[in-house]
């Protein structure tokens, strides 16, 4: 039995049309005007209805499918809207799983159609015919398949409020052929509800009061905030939060740039190669207040050591994630928004000075054991450190950071300096490799007049290098940074840590990556000595179009800190 959709009576009624020219006036009622995607035989009559409506809609041709999927996603997380994807049946829509399943984990608001066999083919192993929604059910916050041009409109409707409601989330809608050809007549009412899908709570009275009281009581309390700060746009709420109460605060991955990197308060990133700090007194801490992140393994460690001495307030929008990882002293269901809009005026600022002593100590140990030799080295070769340094230098600090999955994406994190919100992205939970460049291309179409610059490894580079061909059609400003050591970083590192050198299947014998981005017509340099970063750098950023820079660095050259997998996060080793 399907839900009841609730509608209410804003409606666009045309008599007569196709299916796929409904799906083309639902985005638009949507008020979308930006499609990523690749066309083929199962989606042809969409894309037919797509040229009619070009002036309306613009449509960005990828390279692959799993670059429309990305490219959404880079567009959600810089615009706040949602981020649409199209691809054909078969092939074609299995390329967006990974990005599907990215955007699934990292919580991303985003609607994916695809096309499929006519409905009398289904089941038959027909050319190009793949169960996409069998497939895509495990790392889809919802899915379905059309059958009757009927339906388009109030499953569209359904699919973009499911996508950016409550805890936000890819949704695919796989569309038969001949439903696109099958016409009708069309109406189109957006979603304001469904009847058994409540994507939030009204928050507790009780439970914040009960969360100030433990508040104002605490003598050594920490915040760790993630990326639902962000997604529930509650970065002044929360600034706010943190300044009257003096509490320091540190970041997951996703949560980085909702607080500026400057601000006093800011005592850096939690996780497996977060700050010494933040993570040791983690195990310190007598009461931890987490506001809207998921207690990931990365986050965590040994979750049997993890926080066991404090007192512990979850603020989460989904009551999936409460106890699921790490059992809490106290929940407080809802958007951290209106939390901690309630929570503010219950809280009181308190002398925090012996407890900030501890993390001043400690961040001393780090900037001279690690920090120093990250971004002021003294061996001849390059590191990545000195290299995000230069970047903050002629950037400022306005920039939006994309980066790929691997040592240079933790570099990154760490040393990328960030002014405002919406800046960090990156692939948090499900680390997929190639994410950058068409996370790029989107983040730059989400935020025209931002400066974006993509980070990436050797590596991840290369699994989605045919973006560039993306970036040259559309004529992009996307700046990209490849820190080429020649290996897999990441796995090196461990290799080297864990598997007594045995660098198994990770060096990379590499291309001319300068003349690969000269052939699409992009500006490129090579830097392979210190003194010639910064004039580099600086040229790359003044660059009105897009720019290819290749920084070498050091091959062997490990991130620190870092704690061991699965173990405590007061295992955290600086060397």
């Amino acid at each position: 039995m399907k839900s009841a959709v609730i509608k209410n009576k804003t409606s666009h009624e045309v008599k007569g049309i196709t299916g796929a020219e409904a799906v083309i006036r639902c985005l638009l009622a949507e008020g979308v005007d930006l499609v990523f995607g690749y066309p083929g035989g199962a989606i042809m009559p969409i894309y037919d209805e797509l040229y009619k409506f070009q002036d309306q809609l613009h449509h960005v041709l990828t390279r692959h499918e799993q670059g429309a999927a990305h490219m959404a996603q880079g567009f959600a997380r810089t615009s706040g809207k949602v981020g649409v994807a199209m691809a054909t049946s078969g092939p074609g829509a299995t390329n967006l799983v990974t990005g599907i399943a990215d955007a699934q984990i990292d919580s991303t608001p985003m609607v994916c159609i695809t096309g499929q066999v006519a409905s009398h083919l289904l089941g038959t192993d027909a050319f190009q015919e793949t169960d996409i929604i069998g497939i895509s059910t495990p790392v889809t916050k919802w899915n379905c398949q059309i059958t009757k041009a009927s339906d388009i409109p109030s499953m569209l409707a359904k699919a973009f409020y499911i996508a950016r409601s409550g805890r936000p989330g890819p949704v695919l809608i796989d569309i038969t052929k001949d439903a696109q050809f099958e016409t009708f007549d069309f109406q189109y009412e957006p979603c304001q509800g469904i009847r058994s899908y409540q994507p939030q709570t009204e928050i507790d009275p009780t439970a914040i009061a009960e969360a100030a009281s433990l508040i104002n009581a605490a003598q050594k309390p920490l915040i760790v905030w993630g990326q639902g700060v962000i997604l529930g746009q509650a970065e002044e709420e929360f600034k706010a939060f943190v300044e009257k109460t003096q509490i320091p605060a540190a970041w997951t991955i996703l949560g980085l740039s909702a607080l500026p990197t400057s601000h006093p308060q800011n005592m850096g990133m939690v996780g497996m190669h977060g700050n010494y700090a933040p993570n040791l007194l983690t195990n310190e801490c007598d009461l931890l207040i987490a506001v809207g992140m998921r207690f990931d393994d990365r986050v965590t460690g040994d979750l049997g050591t993890y926080a066991k001495q404090a007192k512990i307030i979850h603020l989460e929008i989904d009551p999936a994630e409460i106890n699921k990882n790490v059992p809490v002293d106290l929940a407080v269901l809802g958007n951290c928004k209106s939390s901690l809009q309630q929570l503010l005026p219950l809280v009181s600022k308190k002398d925090l000075s012996p407890w900030y002593q501890r993390f001043e100590a400690l961040k001393a140990t780090e900037i001279n054991k690690v920090i120093n030799n990250d971004l002021y080295p003294t061996k001849p070769g390059l590191t990545m450190g000195e290299a995000i340094k230069v970047i903050n230098k002629h950037s400022g600090g306005d920039a939006i950071i994309v980066t790929d999955v691997g040592q240079h994406q933790m570099v990154a994190c760490r040393y990328a300096e960030f002014n405002q919100s919406k800046s960090n992205v990156t692939s948090g939970g499900l680390g997929t490799m190639g994410f950058a460049l068409p996370a790029a291309i989107g983040a730059k179409m989400g935020a025209p007049n931002r400066e974006v610059v993509a980070i990436i490894g050797d590596g991840g580079y290369q699994m989605t290098i045919q973006e560039l061909g993306t970036i040259f059609q559309q004529q992009l400003a996307v700046k990209i940074v490849v820190l080429n050591n020649e290996f897999l970083g990441m796995v090196r590192q461990w290799q080297q840590l864990f598997f007594d050198k045995r660098y198994a299947s990770t060096e990379m014998i590499n291309p001319d990556f300068i003349k690969i981005a000269e052939a699409y017509r992009i500006p490129a340099k090579k830097v392979q000595n210190r003194t010639e970063l910064d004039t580099a750098v600086g040229e790359m950023i003044s660059c009105q179009g897009p720019y290819f820079l290749e920084v070498c660095v050091e091959k062997e050259d490990n991130v620190f800190p870092m704690i061991p997998s699965g173990a405590s996060v007061s295992d955290i080793r600086l060397e």
